[in-house]
Formats: C-alpha cells, structure tokens, sequence
C-alpha cells in the first residue's frame, strides 16, 4: 500500500496544521518531524483517515478512500487520541487490544502473549512506566493484530523520553515485515533515520527497498499559522 499527503493543512490559516507533505508505504519507514503538542497529533488523525484536512489531500494507492485508509491504518499512542490511560497496566492494555482483536483475551491468553514477546516482567506495571522501547514495541504488536491492518501511524513516541535510536528500531522493525510505518515525531528526532541510513549503507553496499528509512520535515507557513 501506499499513501499519499498532499499538501495537507488544518485550521485557520492552517494553526493546527501548517502544510505537510509525505508518502508512507509498505516496507518502508517513515519519519516526519512535528514540533507543538497539537500537530503530531492532528497529522497523525488526517494520515489515518480519522479527520479530514482543511486544505491538500489524502490518497490510499491513488485513490481517495478515507474509510479503506481508517480500516488499514492503525493510528498508535496518539496523545488524547489512541494512547492508553496511564494507569492501566500493560496486562490490562494488553487484554483490551486482543479483545478488540478478535482474540481470547482472558488472563492466561494475555499472559501468554506477553511471554511472547518478552514483557512478561512489564505485566504489572503501569503502561505509563513501562520502558518506552517496550511500550512503543507492545502498542504496535497490539495494533497490527487487528483485521485488515497493514500500516501504522505513531504518534511522538519521543514524548516518553529514552534513546530514539530504540524506537525507531521498533519502526524499522515492522517495515521490514512489510508494514507501512509512519513515524511523527520532534525535530530533534530526525537524525536518529539518518544514521540508521548511513550505517546501513556501510553494512552494505547494495540499495534495500525494505525497512529503508525516509525522514521529512515539516515546517510552519513562512506568514502567520504559527500556533
């Protein structure tokens, strides 16, 4: 698959959303840079299909299909969006997603998932304490269990603090399974998928199409949408 933001820009003189442009697709990882607390997430709801943008548009391999793009993108830990309540514990989190899944979500199948893929020790922690790594990894293999889903679209995972280079492991992780990955972080984030290109590179010498990382910037109109 592949999607397309052309352009797209929310709000009044486009406050909440200067204008953006990106392309994600399957087997790749994709990381635009955000800054505000409002716009991640808002980028995140429009190349999700979940809001729609004021100007530019959308494309979901060519065509314009916001309810096909809602069914196969999952939008992650978008704050007061998608993202888990704080409390909760990953066991808990856990056991909600398989349910939405489809799947036994009773405490012996959440267990075992959790063994599987090793965050048997995070059960009983807040999913707000767990490591960010570990949650970023969770949220997204909880994501994708669900019918029909093949990309992702995660939201600041750099609000949660740790190394960058962890998560954007995570990301070119399930690029490499195949999965569209759209990463919408800080700024300052954005070299974390330039050195992973360049030591790429130096581990081999021939151009790979799966996992490869793409990094965009996204910038605030040169007059006035300035939030």
């Amino acid at each position: 698959m592949r999607v397309v933001l052309d352009a797209v820009g929310k709000g009044r003189r486009e406050h909440a959303l200067p204008a953006t442009s990106a392309v994600f697709e399957s087997g790749v990882a994709t990381l635009v840079a955000a800054e505000t607390a409002q716009r991640p997430t808002v980028l995140g709801l429009i190349a999700s299909g979940r809001m729609r943008p004021d100007t530019g548009g959308v494309t979901l391999d060519d065509r314009t299909d916001a309810s096909a793009l809602r069914r196969r993108v999952a939008l992650v830990d978008a704050p007061e969006v998608s993202e888990p309540e704080p409390d909760v514990t990953l066991a808990g989190v856990a056991a909600e997603e398989l349910m939405f899944a489809g799947r036994r979500s009773d405490p012996v199948a959440v267990r075992r998932w959790l063994d599987e893929h090793g965050l048997e020790d995070e059960a009983s922690v807040p999913v707000s304490n767990v490591d960010p790594s570990g949650r970023v990894r969770a949220l997204c293999e909880l994501a994708v269990l669900r019918k029909g889903v093949e990309a992702i679209v995660l939201v600041s995972p750099d609000r949660h603090g740790g190394e960058p280079a962890a998560w954007w492991a995570v990301a070119e992780d399930f690029a490499a399974r195949g999965y569209a990955v759209l990463v919408i972080a800080g700024q300052a984030s954005q070299g974390v998928a330039r050195s992973s290109l360049v030591e790429r590179a130096k581990r081999d010498e021939t151009p790979r199409t799966i996992g490869r990382p793409r990094v965009r910037r996204l910038t605030a109109p040169t007059s006035g949408g300035r939030a």
